[in-house]
């Protein structure tokens, strides 16, 4: 099965001077875990998902401690607030994952899972000429269980 006949379209993108804020609010109305980011002509730099807006522990360097880091930023447990409030101003291209881990609209739906597998991803971008035209996540992949099933029914 190609990637084409279960992925999301049209998909929805940002540009990568948008702000942390604006991302956020777009993701919630729009109830996406994730989104293309595209330069001023519509080619994918980056991909900016919920992950992204969560604190993750970090190890320092030269050392054996983690600490926690949020947009980029270390910080202690109790400046976690504080980062929040600042990342109305943050853009997208600040904290966003680059490059973006893409597929094909032809390539196999076997390889878009391999390819989520291997990079640790639960979306990707499709694209035709580095353009974003839909997503596959998580979600397209029980889209393509319950094809099967109803393909298949018992006489």
């Amino acid at each position: 099965m190609k990637v084409s006949e279960i992925m999301t379209q049209p998909v929805l993108t940002i540009t990568q001077d948008r702000s942390l804020e604006e991302v956020a609010h777009i993701m919630l109305n729009s109830k996406v875990g994730g989104l293309p980011v595209v330069d001023n002509e519509g080619k994918i730099v980056g991909m900016v998902t919920e992950s992204d807006f969560s604190a993750k522990e970090h190890a320092i360097p030269f050392s054996r401690n983690y600490a926690p880091q949020l947009f980029g930023e270390w910080m202690s447990k109790e400046g976690i607030d504080k980062a929040y409030e600042a990342a109305r101003n943050i853009q997208v291209q600040e904290v966003m994952s680059k490059p973006a881990i893409t597929i094909g609209e032809d390539d196999t739906v076997a390889e878009a899972v391999r390819r989520m597998l291997e990079q640790k991803v639960h979306r990707l971008p499709v694209v035709r000429d580095e353009v974003p035209v839909g997503i596959l996540s998580r979600h397209d992949l029980l889209k393509m269980v319950v094809q099967k099933f109803e393909g298949f029914k018992e006489e």
